[in-house]
């Protein structure tokens, strides 16, 4: 009977403890997909609190060297609520 409620307990710490990550298409467009890929993130607190950064499709562009887009995609990872990340990815040439 105590093994399972630590077994509980274990997979309890460890269904808080972890993070989601999601990556959803947010646009395409007709050029090629093409061999380049650039991303630009932002990272907040508690949802509201972010300094600073930059995740805009512009940067991911720029930084991954890339003047015909192809492809958008966005990544979001939470971790318990507390830091969330949001990273814009693109593709193209």
């Amino acid at each position: 009977m105590r093994i399972a409620k630590l077994g509980v307990v274990a997979l309890a710490l460890t269904a808080v403890l972890s993070s989601c990550s999601l990556t959803v298409p947010v646009a395409a467009t007709g050029n090629p997909t093409g061999s380049k890929v650039g991303s630009a993130s932002a990272t907040g607190f508690l949802g509201v609190l972010f300094f600073g950064g930059d995740a805009s499709i512009r940067t991911a562009a720029k930084n991954g060297g890339i003047s015909k887009i192809s492809t958008v995609d966005l990544k979001h990872t939470n971790v318990l609520g507390l830091v969330s990340t949001y990273e814009c990815i693109v593709t193209g040439e």
